[in-house]
């Protein structure tokens, strides 16, 4: 008779007392992965290759549905001109993303777990609160994308579409018991998927190389003009998106890296290509729905499609055979992936700020009538014509959420008690602020415009 192996969980070194946080140990975030990626031999490749994943989960919401919806918006009624918006999104990604590694890794907190150490209670119940409703949106995008590509392949109705896809709990339930690594593989391979799907709608679309490339110069017109800015702070919130912070931060700390000064900085700078490689597909893919956008609807007279079922029927008449069955499961394949890690973030969120440690199914099952419920009320109510608004709206939603966890991340890591050694240097403190300040600040313009458009 065989002993029950027992599996010991490894908790990061307890930090000096003068650190800045309250409590020297936290319970490890995502337990039952927690530090159970080893980090073998000394080759820089291999290395890598142990680290890359977790910058793949991350990336898949930075071409949701919700990413869909706004970049269609885009492309159609303004050609290649939020290209730029795009582009800069996208270096913002990076540089909030490789902040948020290096706060895992470092403290061995997650951002929801920062959180909880340093505010007060009223202010983390808040901070938990808002970054809820920043998931529910985007679970709703994520939900409403892939009830529409069942729709578009199979012609499922809308609402049982939007049943359906609560079967990923199950899926991603059966695919964590299987270790961490089944799980980023399976990601890896949808977002490949979604990458060969759009190079091939490229090749089709034949846009206009020299307008592409202007498109990626900002313009002040994008700020001037209402309804730019209200694409693109959609864009910007489709693309940066608060839950993916968190997201970040936890499960970075899947990998087994040594616990020193000298393993945590290998761990930041492996984590950090990681997720610029990975971010990198993403600026692909969403400038590529943009660019198809622009070159099969803009240029040729469509500026008022962002329905995603409009896409669909205009693309095989616009580019041929197969162009709307590729676009469809591209969209089924995105919409699942982003279904996947939005879970995940949802479980962080709460076992970080309010320390309730749910059971993983359950956790799972609210976060999906969460978005599930209103979904089926607009697929209901709405149909078809309902959903592109509701994903725009969902996007801008996001983006009105992000301040409240890009400020304290910045602040976090900026702050030499509680990063050590680690802290950011003063040029990258400077960039990190300016990135937050003007995220806020265009959500202010965004709701003054938005005001302002209802009082007239």
């Amino acid at each position: 008779m065989t002993a029950k192996r027992s599996v010991r969980v490894q908790e990061p070194e307890p930090l000096p007392p003068d650190t800045g946080w309250r409590r020297a140990r936290v319970a490890p975030s995502l337990a039952e992965v927690y530090r159970s990626v080893p980090i073998g031999g000394r080759s820089t490749w291999r290395k890598m290759l142990a680290f890359a994943g977790p910058g793949y989960l991350v990336a898949v919401g930075y071409m949701d549905p919700g990413n869909w919806a706004t970049d269609l918006a885009g492309g159609s009624r303004f050609g290649y001109t939020l290209l730029s918006v795009i582009l800069i999104s996208n270096l913002m990604a990076v540089l909030l993303q490789g902040l948020a590694s290096k706060l895992g890794v470092v403290t061995g907190r997650d951002l929801a777990q920062a959180c909880r150490d340093h505010y007060s209670t009223p202010v983390v119940w808040a901070l938990w609160f808002l970054c809820e409703i920043a998931i529910a949106a985007c679970d709703l995008a994520e939900v409403i994308g892939s009830a529409i590509a069942l729709n578009l392949l199979f012609g499922i109705a809308l609402p049982i579409g939007v049943a359906i896809t609560a079967l990923d709990v199950l899926l991603l339930l059966y695919l964590q018991n299987k270790g961490v690594r089944v799980l980023e593989a399976l990601v890896i391979t949808l977002v490949a998927t979604v990458g060969v799907c759009f190079a091939f709608e490229l090749v089709l679309a034949r846009p206009d190389l020299a307008g592409v490339a202007k498109g990626f110069i900002p313009t002040l017109d994008i700020i001037s003009d209402s309804d730019k800015l209200y694409i693109a702070i959609g864009i910007l919130g489709a693309t940066v998106m608060p839950h993916n912070l968190y997201l970040h931060s936890s499960i970075v700390q899947t990998r087994r890296y040594e616990q020193n000064v000298e393993g945590r900085r290998e761990a930041v700078r492996y984590a950090f290509v990681d997720s610029t490689i990975a971010l990198s597909f993403a600026l692909f893919i969403n400038a590529a729905i943009l660019i198809v956008a622009a070159a099969s609807f803009h240029t040729t007279g469509n500026s008022a499609v962002a329905e995603i079922q409009d896409a669909f029927k205009l693309l095989t008449p616009l580019l041929g055979a197969g162009a709307s069955t590729v676009f469809a499961l591209a969209l089924l394949a995105s919409g699942q992936n982003s279904t996947l890690t939005g879970t995940l973030a949802g479980q962080i969120v709460m076992e970080g700020f309010l320390n309730i440690r749910l059971r993983p199914w359950l956790r799972r099952l609210i976060t999906r009538l969460i978005a599930i419920v209103p979904a089926v009320i607009v697929a209901i109510m709405g149909g078809e014509s309902g959903t592109a608004k509701l994903l725009i709206l969902s996007q801008v939603i996001l983006s009105l959420q992000l301040s409240f966890a890009v400020f304290p991340l910045v602040m976090f890591t900026s702050n030499k008690m509680k990063m050590g050694e680690f802290v950011n240097p003063t040029w990258l403190k400077v960039l990190a602020y300016l990135v937050a300040t003007v995220i806020a600040t265009l959500n202010v313009w965004l709701l003054f415009q938005t005001v302002r458009g209802w009082l007239a």
